[in-house]
C-alpha cells in the first residue's frame, strides 16, 4: 500500500489485529535474546511500542503496520545491545547441565544416533544411525507415547546417508549421502576433521512426502553440490538452505547458506560470523531464518570439544556468536517442531565425565526457552 494511503474500518480493524500478533512476536524477537544484554534490549523494547502504537493515529504512515515497526526496533535493539546469550531451561545433568538422554534411547539398539528430524507433528521421527562404519537414517514413530523400534527409511539402506533435516512443513526432508551423482558411479571421498575420508564424502539429497510414504531420493543441483564434502543440511520455510564445506582455501570447515528462488538457488555464500581459520558446523536454523544453533570449537571449549553457539540474523546480517549457557558440549542439533526442544550428540558419560565406552554417542534433549 502506498505511502499516505486511507484504510477503511474494516481494514484498520484488520490491521489492528495484525499488529497485536506482531507485537507478541517481536517481543519474543527481543525475548530470544536471552540474558545480560538481550533483557536490557527487552526492557527498552517494552519502553518504546507504546510510543511506536501511538503511531497508528497518523494518517500519513497508516500504510506501515505497527508490526513491522516493532520487529524493526526489535533487530535495532539487537544491533545496540547484542545477542546477549541463548537462556536454556535445565532440566538433568547428563552429559552437560540441563541435558538429557532422549528416552526412546533406552530402548533402540546399542551404536552411535544422531540428528533427530521430527515430522511437524512429532509422532514421527528420522536420525542416523552408525554401526561400525555404517551409518543409515533410521524411522520411529511414536503410538499411545511409546516409540517404535527403529527401521531403516524406505531411502536409505544402501548407502552411507546421515543427518537428515526435515522441512518445517513437513512437506520434504533433506540429508546427507556419500551415494554418486550418476548411477554405476563410486561412492564418494570427503575431507572433514583435516582429511580426506574415503568413501564418507557428501552430497545433499531431496525426499518429498507423498502421503504416508516418502518418494525416491533426489539429488540437489551443482549448485548447492559443488564438491564432495557438503554436510550438515538444515531448510528454512522459504526452502533456503544451510549447509557447512570446507573453506577452499584454510579448509577448516564453515557454513553457508544458499537462498532459494522460483527457478533453483543463488550462489551459496559463507556467513559472515567468524574468521577463515575458526570452524563452524552443525547449524540448526529457526523456520524464519531468525537464528540458529551451531557448533563449533571456538572459545570457550577446550581443545577437542565442540560447543553449542547461538546466533541472530536480523536484515541479513549476523550478531556474534555467544555460547549458550549452561555451556554444552555437543554436535549435529537439531529442534523440536514446537521450538521448545532443543537436541544434539554427545557422548555417553558417567556422572564424573568419565565415557561410557565406545561407540556411545547418542541423541540427547534439554528444553529451549525463547
Amino acid at each position: 500500500m502506498a505511502s499516505g494511503a486511507r484504510f477503511s474500518e474494516n481494514q484498520l480493524e484488520h490491521e489492528r489485529d495484525n499488529d497485536a500478533v506482531g507485537h507478541a512476536a517481536a517481543e519474543q524477537r527481543c525475548h530470544v535474546l536471552g540474558c545480560g544484554r538481550g533483557r536490557r534490549a527487552l526492557r527498552l523494547f517494552r519502553t518504546v511500542l507504546p510510543t511506536a502504537s501511538k503511531l497508528m493515529d497518523f494518517p500519513s504512515i497508516k500504510s506501515v503496520t505497527v508490526s513491522k515497526i516493532a520487529l524493526n526496533l526489535a533487530c535495532a535493539l539487537i544491533t545496540i545491545f547484542g545477542a546477549g546469550s541463548r537462556d536454556v531451561v535445565a532440566a538433568t545433568t547428563n552429559p552437560d547441565a540441563g541435558a538429557r538422554l532422549f528416552p526412546p534411547e533406552a530402548d533402540w539398539p546399542a551404536g552411535r544416533d544422531a540428528s533427530p528430524a521430527f515430522t511437524p507433528d512429532g509422532g514421527t521421527v528420522f536420525f542416523t544411525h552408525g554401526d561400525g562404519d555404517a551409518r543409515t537414517i533410521m524411522i520411529s514413530r511414536r503410538r499411545d507415547g511409546h516409540w517404535s523400534a527403529p527401521q531403516p527409511a524406505s531411502f536409505s539402506g544402501v548407502w552411507r546417508d546421515i543427518e537428515p533435516y526435515m522441512a518445517p512443513d513437513g512437506s520434504y526432508l533433506v540429508f546427507i549421502s556419500n551415494r554418486p551423482a550418476t548411477p554405476g558411479g563410486t561412492p564418494l571421498d570427503g575431507y572433514f576433521s583435516g582429511k580426506i575420508q574415503s568413501r564418507a564424502g557428501g552430497a545433499i539429497w531431496r525426499v518429498d512426502r507423498k502421503g504416508d510414504e516418502w518418494g525416491e531420493a533426489v539429488r540437489l543441483p551443482d549448485i548447492i553440490n559443488s564438491n564432495s564434502s557438503i554436510y550438515s543440511p538444515a531448510l528454512t520455510s522459504d526452502g533456503s538452505v544451510y549447509f557447512n564445506q570446507p573453506d577452499p582455501v584454510t579448509r577448516t570447515s564453515h557454513i553457508y547458506r544458499a537462498q532459494a528462488r522460483a527457478a533453483g538457488f543463488d550462489e551459496p555464500m559463507a556467513l559472515a560470523i567468524s574468521d577463515p581459520t575458526t570452524s563452524e558446523y552443525d547449524a540448526a536454523v529457526a523456520p524464519d531464518d531468525s537464528f540458529m544453533v551451531f557448533s563449533s570449537a571456538r572459545p570457550p571449549a577446550k581443545p577437542g570439544q565442540s560447543l553449542m553457539f547461538i546466533a541472530f540474523r536480523c536484515h541479513g546480517a549476523w550478531s556474534d556468536p555467544k555460547p549458550i549457557e549452561p555451556s554444552v558440549r555437543g554436535i549435529e542439533a537439531r529442534f523440536s517442531p514446537d521450538m521448545k526442544t532443543l537436541y544434539f550428540q554427545a557422548e555417553m558419560t558417567t556422572t564424573s565425565g568419565v565415557a561410557i565406552g565406545a561407540p556411545s554417542a547418542r541423541i540427547f534433549e534439554m528444553p529451549f526457552r525463547s
